[in-house]
């Protein structure tokens, strides 16, 4: 009877930091205030309790299981956020962020994309590959003195947005793990931060570019776009925009040609937006309405 009250009591001490688990199958969650040759001496918020060893099957503290449920989360996830990154040198940046910017070739052209998984998954805009299923996608990986290139050819398009001008892609023929980049926050930005591209503007790999943030939320066409004067050139279209600490806070995809300091990046919260919701944009290449076809709205009666 005694451990039937405990078991009852047990949600009261949820927030405690060591789970027992009893030969009886009963759970006791509480902080642990001290350990004998024979007991545990358990503290549950309400009354302080002495457990016996030999009655425990398991003992596991519940800062371990955050842990483990973190880490669970971390591998189900497809992006990844990190609020401990310190602002560095866009020198600094580019040679830790640079070999996980691609280049994504199409029959017709070429763009620019950024890894966000290990397991190969990337982002584009949906413009780089409208209309094309044969994609390659070329990575630079630096090795000591030069870069080596290494170019993936079994390419699958998962999702497409054109709405948003996004495209997620994964590489399937890759036999490693990707070094990938860490999504940030927009709320986080402000006009006047210094923030860098990278990408392949007219062809030209591995190019940066630098400026500042000239407009968070620039109207065009119904959306909203980050404005900046860091030079964005057909090529670019696809490649992340970074702040100093390394973090992609947009998706380039617009430029003016013959207007220095005018390229528009996508807001990184549109592109979270996909990505959780990438089942709804999921591509099917037999049907690119992807399942859905939208009836005609009913006309307006004459009067």
């Amino acid at each position: 009877m005694r451990y039937l009250i405990i078991s009852i009591f047990f949600t009261i001490a949820i927030f405690a930091n060591t789970q027992y688990t009893l030969s009886d199958k009963v759970i006791i969650t509480g902080e642990q205030l001290k350990e004998s040759k024979d007991n545990y001496l358990v503290d549950l918020g309400f009354t302080v309790i002495a457990i016996p060893k030999d009655r425990v099957l398991e003992r596991k503290s519940s800062e371990s299981n955050v842990e483990e449920k973190t880490k669970e989360s971390i591998k189900d996830s497809i992006f990844f956020e990190n609020s401990s990154l310190e602002k560095k040198t866009i020198k600094d940046n580019v040679e830790i962020l640079g070999h996980s910017v691609v280049m994504v070739n199409t029959p017709s052209g070429l763009g620019s994309g950024f890894i966000i998984h290990p397991d190969g998954y990337l982002i584009t805009n949906f413009h780089v590959i409208e209309g094309e299923k044969n994609l390659k996608i070329t990575m630079y990986v630096k090795k000591e003195k030069e870069f080596e290139k290494t170019v993936f050819s079994k390419i699958r398009i998962v999702s497409i947005n054109p709405f948003y001008d996004l495209a997620l892609l994964k590489i399937e023929d890759s036999e490693k793990k990707l070094p990938f980049l860490y999504l940030g926050d927009v709320d986080s930005i402000k006009a006047g931060d210094t923030v860098f591209a990278i990408g392949t503007p007219l062809g030209l790999e591995r190019s940066v570019s630098q400026g500042i943030i000239s407009l968070t939320n620039r109207n065009y066409n119904g959306l909203l776009y980050i404005q900046t004067t860091a030079p964005i050139n057909p090529g670019n279209s696809g490649g992340p925009l970074f702040n100093l600490k390394g973090e992609v806070i947009g998706v380039t995809n617009m430029g003016y040609m013959f207007s220095d300091g005018l390229g528009f990046a996508i807001p990184i919260n549109y592109l979270k937006h996909f990505l959780l919701n990438r089942d709804a944009f999921y591509y099917n290449e037999h049907n690119y309405n992807t399942g859905f076809r939208y009836l005609e709205p009913p006309k307006r009666g004459q009067k």
